[in-house]
């Protein structure tokens, strides 16, 4: 067996949303949405918080979650932004807003660049992980917006580039599993 990366690879001719030419390796399987959730934010308060690493990058995200929530009937005054010190602090400012009882839903945004150590790894993995247990500790949503690239063109392409807006995705996520949980909680089907 090959490693990831090893091998043929074929091009497949241009990105139908992009237009730009695609590479295609054998046995990777680019992640598309197969379906789409509708978010409605009307009554819903959620704290969106921001890593002060990588501002340029930070600001786009919180841009696309505030115009996300905006979008999907959401008042602005319902939404509340913190500043966390970096991508590493998210979590456990996550579990302090979600312990308050205050949200229905917390959105993380951050952005985490590969650099000469394994630092990234450590970091995206931690976010991740004590996320995922604050969400199911706390029985509300916690969405993870944090970038995680090799590089700042990348990072670029991720906060309202060509390669779609993390801040955007990550707020709809939050709201469609708020939705979700309720209806489970009532009863209906999810």
């Amino acid at each position: 067996m090959l490693p990831i990366g090893a091998g043929s690879r074929t091009m497949a001719g241009p990105d139908p949303t992009s237009g730009r030419s695609r590479t295609v390796i054998p046995g990777i399987v680019p992640m598309t949405r197969s379906a789409t959730i509708s978010a409605d934010a009307a009554g819903l308060r959620i704290a969106v918080l921001v890593s002060r690493y990588h501002t340029e990058i930070t600001d786009a995200l919180e841009k696309g979650a505030r115009s996300a929530f905006e979008a999907a009937g959401g008042d602005p005054g319902m939404l509340e932004v913190f500043d966390s010190p970096g991508a590493f602090e998210l979590a456990g400012l996550a579990s302090v807003a979600l312990e308050t009882g205050r949200f229905d839903a917390v959105v993380c945004l951050g952005c985490v660049i590969r650099g000469e150590t394994s630092h990234d790894a450590w970091i995206n993995g931690a976010v991740a992980h004590e996320l995922a247990a604050s969400s199911s500790r706390h029985g509300r949503p916690a969405a993870f917006g944090v970038i995680t690239c090799n590089d700042i063109d990348q990072a670029r392409a991720r906060a309202g580039g060509d390669r779609g807006d993390k801040g955007v995705e990550s707020m709809d996520a939050a709201i469609a599993a708020v939705r979700t949980a309720a209806r489970i909680r009532a009863g209906a089907d999810a």
